[in-house]
């Protein structure tokens, strides 16, 4: 029995290794920051560091990775090749709008809970987002001029990223609403972080938008200790990414996250087939409107 099992914990460790490459743009050669690199179908993710360097933890050699940026299209390639991938841009059709001047006399916050009580926990690498429907009240205050997101960190300057998200027509999130990343810095600590972000000149889609919070896997968000293993009571670093975004434990119809290269969507069902309320840990994000 012995042999058995020591053969299964080789047979296991040969499969799992740490893969490094770079991301780069196919036009300029430049390296690419923050992109978002996944495991095929599972929940393993890394992210691109400043210089455009990755680094992602794989069990089967067989697995795809997929790489996705804001601005440039999704690749999905084989681990074998990833030692140097290459992006390429997106050229955006903009849609024909009507500018105006916002006036900023009026001025509400959106996506409130009644439950004023957030936890924080690390939310792994995932993409987490908060539904906030369209209301016709809106069209007095239809400008998105501020984004607040609650975290806790123990490091200082973390970086984080925010998402925006069209709705398409079967309820998920779909295109991206804003043409580059949104890339913004929290301090330590449990703080309600305000970004103003009125140059985007954004407004909330007759359909909805999602907001979503990434966590960005890179070595100026990871924090090191050391650490006891209470079961072989041997010491070993442990490793966390910061900051942990804050949620509120509320009801809802539905939750989604982005996971694995693909969207998720979470319901419940009663017996009879109907659809039932839920309770999910939502995001503590909320919008500012303005005039």
């Amino acid at each position: 029995m012995k042999k058995i099992t020591i053969l299964f914990l080789l047979f296991s460790i040969s499969f799992s290794a740490q893969i490094k490459g770079v991301v780069k743009d196919s036009l300029t050669g430049n390296p690419l920051p923050f992109v978002n690199i996944w495991v095929e179908g599972e929940n393993s993710g890394a992210t691109s560091e400043e210089n455009g360097t990755f680094e992602i933890k794989i069990s089967e050699k067989s697995k795809n990775l997929i790489f996705s940026a804001i601005g440039f299209e999704k690749k999905t390639i084989k681990i074998a090749e990833a030692k140097e991938v290459r992006l390429k841009s997106i050229e955006y059709l903009l849609d024909e709008v009507v500018l105006s001047n916002s006036k900023e006399t009026k001025q509400i916050e959106i996506g409130k809970t009644k439950n004023a009580i957030s936890q924080a926990f690390d939310n792994g690498p995932k993409i987490v987002v908060k539904f906030f429907p369209y209301k016709t009240s809106y069209k007095a205050t239809k400008y998105i001029k501020k984004v607040t997101v609650l975290t806790d960190s123990k490091i200082e300057n973390a970086t984080i990223k925010l998402h925006f998200y069209a709705v398409d027509s079967l309820g998920f999130p779909s295109k991206e609403l804003l043409k580059k990343d949104l890339i913004l810095t929290v301090t330590k600590g449990v703080v309600k972080h305000t970004f103003d972000i009125s140059e985007f000149n954004l407004t909330v889609p007759k359909s909805g938008l999602f907001v979503g919070f990434e966590k960005l896997l890179i070595e100026r968000n990871k924090l090191e200790k050391e650490v006891t293993d209470l079961n072989s009571n041997t010491k070993k670093i442990q490793k966390t990414y910061f900051p942990f975004l804050l949620y509120n434990f509320v009801e809802r119809d539905f939750q989604f996250e982005y996971s694995g290269g693909k969207w998720n969507k979470e319901q419940r069902y009663t017996i009879d087939g109907t659809l039932s309320k839920m309770r999910v840990n939502e995001p503590a994000i909320n919008l500012i409107l303005t005039n």
